[in-house]
């Protein structure tokens, strides 16, 4: 198994941004759980963040996400 076999694309929206990157889940895994696991924040590679105004704020090849802040999370694909 690869490593990009872990990858799931994710959005996530928070009260001021859209970010758009990858996280690392098994195959056959739920992000529902992988959010319950997390502790303080999760990790997203390759990440995009806009803001919700779509006015485009970085791209960073890793970023930790506060799940205080994450309002909403949705697999893409």
């Amino acid at each position: 198994m690869t490593m990009d076999e872990n990858k799931t694309k994710v959005t996530i929206l928070t009260g001021t941004y859209r970010v758009k990157g990858y996280i690392d889940l098994l195959p056959g895994a739920r992000v529902t759980d992988y959010l319950v696991e997390s502790k303080d924040f999760i990790a997203v590679t390759e990440a995009e963040v806009w803001e919700l105004g779509n006015r485009h704020v970085l791209n960073a090849a890793f970023i930790n996400v506060s799940l205080d802040h994450i309002q909403i999370v949705t697999p893409e694909g």
